[in-house]
């Protein structure tokens, strides 16, 4: 299914031939996101990667840089998370050799030109000031805010306004130092290309790419006793809210069973939450639950948008449902529609080059190990009954709760009071 090759200078290559499509998709991925980052230079993770497409020597401007990939008609952008980051070129297959030049220049030679940052700080501000429009998006942010408090775990990945308008060319310098290495890094082609040369080829645009040490993050500091509430006033028509408990890490050998817990809860129309709160009570337009699992922290979650006079009936149902998966067993049927679901998601998903090399690279790149889908499909099926009730039992406890809800709600002990299971 895909080849593994270290580079002389430490950098990784996954080739992932997929021989019946006729696209083919470059993917840079680095170790570092924000949780890598210090409370001075937060933000900086993702404002980096904004940098890499505003100029180098070969494609001095930004419009210099868009030029040969909107030419050829090719998807191309980067990401940044928590704790990686990205950059990608999806080309028609034939155009693999300039897909591999262009990544390379912004990946290598971009110029981080002062007048650059300056002026893209306040396209950073903007980005930031339209989340915090956008309660949907927003409440996520609180979310994780309410689990990790003042912890890079915590912080938003776009930054800090105050902290963004403060940052110079020599921040951005520093921590591409001690991030961008090429023991931090991997370059992962999926698609349609010659097997027999890909990695000569990547070493011809790579291998100049330092192989020192890099910064590794610190350790997430978890620590609840009790529920937690975190209530953000807002003057709107609809109450966004979180409701959820910690999980298990990438690691745990539980977190498959939370991830087809998660699915039964929530993860698709036929879940217990779509149905009781949208279709039965009509709460709710979006209700949705997700499992969330990174290297060192992983929670469960169900996001909801409900009307305001609604938000406490809507809170009361979801932990009744919470409830009674830690009670009640499952039945059999609901089991095999999970793993279906969850298996079914992840074939539709892994048609496409992009998603390929997404999958493939994000688990080198975080556990230094790769699973297949059928090695995945597995421990999926391995799941029983009893180890959904057990997980419930483990997770869904009192100390565990965790509330974050946007809204225009003053008195925030009518919340409080409604943290029971």
């Amino acid at each position: 299914m895909f080849k593994k090759t270290t580079l002389k200078n430490g950098l990784r290559v996954l080739a992932i031939p997929m021989p019946n499509t006729k696209t083919v998709t470059v993917l840079i991925l680095v170790g570092t996101g924000s949780k890598y980052e210090t409370k001075e230079i937060n933000g900086i993770s993702h404002f980096l990667e904004h940098m890499f497409f505003k100029g180098t020597e070969k494609r001095p401007t930004s419009e210099e840089i868009v030029k040969d990939m909107d030419r050829i008609g090719g998807e191309y952008n980067a990401f940044t998370s928590k704790e990686t980051t990205g950059y990608f070129a999806k080309v028609d297959a034939k155009h693999l050799d300039l897909a591999l030049n262009w990544i390379s220049d912004i990946f290598l030679n971009s110029k981080f030109d002062e007048a650059e940052i300056e002026k893209e700080k306040n396209v950073i501000l903007e980005e930031i000031n339209m989340y915090y429009d956008l309660p949907m998006h927003y409440i996520c942010i609180l979310w994780e805010q309410l689990l990790y408090g003042d912890q890079p775990a915590g912080w938003p990945v776009w930054g800090n306004k105050e902290v963004i308008s403060n940052l110079k060319r020599d921040n951005f310098l520093q921590y591409l130092k001690f991030h961008y290495s090429a023991n931090n890094s991997l370059v992962c082609v999926a698609g349609n290309f010659n097997e027999a040369n890909i990695v000569q080829e990547i070493e011809k645009y790579f291998s100049r790419l330092n192989g020192r040490d890099f910064k590794n993050k610190e350790k997430v500091k978890e620590k609840q006793d009790k529920a937690k509430l975190l209530v953000y006033v807002k003057k709107t028509d609809q109450t966004h809210l979180c409701l959820g408990v910690r999980g298990y890490n990438l690691f745990h050998p539980d977190r498959y069973v939370l991830s087809v817990l998660g699915v039964i809860l929530g993860g698709f129309m036929s879940s217990r939450l779509f149905q009781e709160v949208r279709e039965k009570k009509g709460l709710a337009y979006y209700i949705r639950t997700s499992v969330e699992t990174n290297a060192d922290t992983g929670y469960l979650v169900t996001q909801a948008g409900v009307s305001n006079d609604k938000a406490e009936e809507s809170i009361q149902t979801i932990l009744k449902e919470y409830k009674k998966i830690k009670e009640q067993k499952i039945t059999a049927e609901e089991l095999a529609r999970a793993k279906e679901h969850l298996k079914g998601n992840m074939l539709l998903n892994l048609e496409t080059s992009d998603e390929m090399a997404s999958f493939i690279g994000a688990q080198e790149i975080i556990k230094k190990e790769i699973l297949t889908p059928e090695e995945i499909f597995n421990k999926i099926d391995k799941v029983s009954i009893d180890d959904i009730k057990r997980v419930a039992q483990d997770i869904f406890k009192l100390n565990q709760l965790n509330l974050a809800l946007i809204g225009p709600f003053e008195d925030k002990k009518i919340f409080e009071g409604l943290l029971r299971i």
